[in-house]
């Protein structure tokens, strides 16, 4: 992997209102109108709720369209749009991205509104949406339950979805403000580096300490504050952001050595861990949002020593997986924030895994081992296809992200070779694996606030890093910085 110097890249766009309408709400002549148009977000809250959005996806997209276009139907946008496109009307529907939406539909409010739905799986998942993942949106929330409230349709609806990031020896995910940390685990500790503008360079690495050879996992709390977890076979520890986008706390005892862990948010925001040992996996849980945690409980068995990662299914309900080289296996919660299933036998064992969610909400699952990558999808809420082969470098470390268009895009790593493929279409089929570069020892995947893939693999001389440019078009890889960060093993 050449080493290179990552450069600023696209920032957050904000559409102004035209100043037509502008005037015309400041000289009061749209006071005698319906209330339907009294403010440009009633027009975004009468549209999206005709869409299908509903309750607080109600609330969230009427924000979210208010960031992106301040509600104006005729927005467009060119500004720093990689590559370069447009962005169109009240959602700011981009023509490279979703090419499907037309200008005609795309200048057409309700037409954009349908489409915002559809993109955004009905309002579960904003991860398309730069202002959304910049947090931009927020500031628009009190104008966008007000517009909700006067439409008279604020009844209960699903709340958008957080999504758990991967875990493994390298994990990345965006703060509050929308920029990206990444954190390494070497022989020494954890090492930490981050972007310091949106979408932007990154920082210097600075070494933290924390439990050497760690296996790390990351999460949001509620309140935006991300916290992070490292094991390894003898140490548990556990550090936070005391506020959102800020600094953090010491490294915190959070239990006893085991071999993996992953963590993902319960509906209701609070954080569930998992971690997996000689025994089986356990798991523990925040005992409210941002609060304290409960005691460490068996997860009912489970593979010894396994890999863990966890996903959310369309209905917000947590599942786990879990391979190791003999078994894979996996439970769900059966109700949202509810409890456990049994274990259930999910194939063959195998090297590693990542999971991941079509733009429609269903889960896709890859594994790796020795005659390359297999991948099993849900067909329903319940169902699963038989696993499949898609080839794919033998015995790799595996992560996968969606594109800005909800393609997923799956990247495996070896110490020979890394690879890539991706859907040929939004829950589409995929197509063959391509090169991505060198061999290496770990690799994870985020995404940016405007939604392009960073990718960062690792090796005995460091991290690198590379990004998406275009649907199909990358960076070359190269530092975070000037300097290489930890050696990962």
């Amino acid at each position: 992997m050449a080493s290179t110097q990552s450069t600023a890249r696209r920032a957050p766009r904000n559409v102004v209102l035209s100043a037509l309408v502008s005037l015309l709400l400041a000289a009061g002549v749209l006071a005698g109108a319906s209330p339907a148009y009294a403010a440009p977000s009633d027009l975004c809250a009468r549209v999206g709720y005709e869409a299908g959005f509903r309750g607080d996806a109600l609330v969230t997209a009427v924000a979210v369209a208010l960031a992106e276009s301040s509600c104006d139907p005729s927005a467009t946008n060119t500004y720093n749009n990689t590559p370069p496109s447009r962005d169109r009307g009240l959602w700011q529907i981009n023509d490279y991205w979703h090419p499907e939406v037309d200008d005609a539909c795309a200048y057409d409010a309700q037409c954009n509104a349908n489409a915002a739905y559809e993109i955004s799986n009905g309002g579960t998942n904003w991860q398309p949406w730069s202002t959304y993942n910049a947090g931009h949106h927020l500031r628009h929330l009190d104008e966008a339950r007000a517009a909700v409230d006067r439409l008279g349709h604020h009844e209960p609806g699903p709340a958008p979805l957080v999504y758990p990031a991967e875990s493994g020896r390298v994990v990345s995910a965006r703060s509050a403000d929308g920029r990206l940390e990444v954190f390494a685990a070497g022989a020494d500790g954890i090492h930490h580096a981050w972007q310091t503008a949106v979408n932007g360079a990154w920082s210097e690495w600075e070494p933290l300490g924390g439990p050497g050879g760690a296996e790390l996992a990351i999460g949001p709390n509620a309140d935006g504050r991300l916290e992070l977890f490292a094991i390894n076979g003898n140490v548990f520890q556990h550090r936070y952001q005391l506020q959102p986008s800020g600094g953090w706390s010491g490294w915190e005892e959070f239990g006893g050595g085991g071999k993996d862990i992953a963590v993902g948010a319960n509906a209701d925001g609070r954080l569930e861990v998992f971690a997996s040992g000689p025994v089986g996996v356990f798991h523990k849980y925040q005992t409210a949002p941002n609060s304290g945690w409960a005691g460490w409980e068996s997860a009912g068995g489970g593979p010894a020593n396994s890999r863990v990662e966890i996903e959310k299914a369309p209905d917000g309900r947590l599942e786990v997986f879990a391979l190791n080289g003999d078994t894979f296996q996996h439970l769900y919660q059966t109700a949202v924030n509810g409890g456990w299933s049994a274990w259930e036998d999910f194939g063959g064992g195998g090297h590693d895994l990542t999971v991941d969610h079509n733009q429609d909400g269903r889960l896709e699952v890859f594994a790796s081992g020795p005659v390359g990558v297999f991948h099993k999808y849900q067909t329903s809420a319940t169902g699963w296809s038989g696993w499949e082969s898609t080839g794919g470098p033998a015995d790799a470390q595996l992560t996968s992200e969606r594109s800005p268009d909800g393609r997923v895009e799956v990247f495996a790593i070896n110490g020979s070779v890394a690879q890539h493929l991706w859907q040929t279409g939004v829950n589409a089929p995929y197509g063959s694996w391509e090169s991505f570069g060198t061999g290496g020892t770990e690799v994870t995947a985020a995404t940016n606030a405007d939604g392009r893939i960073e990718v960062l693999g690792t090796s005995r001389a460091g991290v690198f890093h590379k990004w998406q440019t275009g649907f199909s078009s990358w960076s070359e890889w190269g530092w975070l910085n000037t300097t290489s960060g930890p050696a990962v093993d």
